[in-house]
């Protein structure tokens, strides 16, 4: 006789046991594939995490490299002005400055000897808000005493030109080679003043003018010696009048300006930078005005001198 309740026993054992033995693969697999997702998830998350960083690294590669094609870009600009702001005497500028006085166009070139000084500034603003570039003629001995203003000079884009060192008309003109060391000198010093070593206006004014005088034979002598080292020298044929009286008035410059302008096109015109000529300084807007009224256009001897 069989024991059926035994037999029952014993199936219910057996699948019980096959029930958990499934149950815990269930789980095992269920886990496995929990572990699997949170792997894949981990890696997506790193790929997607590597694909924006390379992505950022590639942008600030670019941006990098943009920034370094505009940095070149800004030295290669200032380089091409800095040397644009110096003088390079070539046989065109020879001829340009042997016919100064001569042109179709009305011209007029704005010239300032025996500077810097305290007025300068005052100059150099005038001449800035009216957007006009002159010419200074200086002397080293005040490059020696005001290089910052003699920078700035140069910086805001006026021709610094030469007028010797001292004004001593006793030792410039002691002979021929003393004013072409009077020129050297005061070139060394404006070099060193606008921190430009190459430097060289190749241009020269006399103290006192060219023509007549006690000198002139030394002039004369010393004329040729400047020719024979590429220095060029100009005068003036319009002036105002500062240096013809001790206390010159705004109306008396004006009067003169007007005077020695005349009809002529292309005018050179004398003017001083000093202390003692601070009128002049006062004079300038209204000198600009006129000459402005009457048609003239305002150049520096970085026209001439190319």
């Amino acid at each position: 006789m069989v024991n059926d309740e035994n037999n029952d026993c014993h199936i219910y054992y057996v699948q019980t046991t096959k029930t958990k033995k499934l149950n815990e693969k269930k789980v095992a697999i269920l886990i496995l594939i929990i572990i699997i997702l949170f792997a894949l998830i981990f890696i997506a998350k790193n790929l997607i995490d590597l694909i924006f960083t390379s992505k950022d690294y590639q942008a600030q590669i670019l941006a990098i490299q943009e920034w370094e094609k505009a940095e070149l870009a800004r030295k290669q600009e200032e380089e091409r002005l800095r040397k644009l702001r110096i003088p390079k005497l070539t046989q065109e500028g020879k001829e340009n400055l042997s016919n100064i006085y001569h042109s179709e166009q009305k011209r007029a070139f704005l010239t300032f000897d025996d500077g810097p000084s305290s007025v300068t500034p005052t100059i150099l603003d005038t001449l800035k808000q009216e957007n006009i570039k002159a010419t200074f003629f200086v002397l080293g001995s005040r490059v020696d005493a005001l290089p910052e203003t003699a920078k700035r000079i140069y910086e805001e884009g006026h021709f610094i030109a030469n007028h010797g060192y001292s004004h001593s008309y006793s030792a410039i003109y002691s002979s021929p080679q003393a004013v072409l060391d009077e020129f050297n000198k005061c070139n060394e010093s404006v070099k060193k003043a606008i921190g430009v070593p190459e430097y060289n206006s190749h241009l020269f004014r006399f103290p006192g003018g060219f023509p007549g005088g006690p000198y002139v034979d030394i002039k004369v002598q010393a004329r040729e010696l400047l020719s024979q080292n590429d220095i060029l020298y100009v005068d003036w044929n319009a002036l105002s009048g500062d240096a013809e009286t001790t206390k010159p008035t705004v109306e008396f410059e004006m009067q003169r300006i007007q005077e020695t302008v005349s009809n002529k096109n292309s005018v050179v015109i004398l003017m001083h930078d000093a202390q003692a000529k601070k009128v002049t300084a006062e004079a300038l807007p209204q000198i600009i005005s006129w000459l402005k009224q009457n048609g003239y256009e305002f150049k520096t001897f970085y026209d001439i001198i190319k």
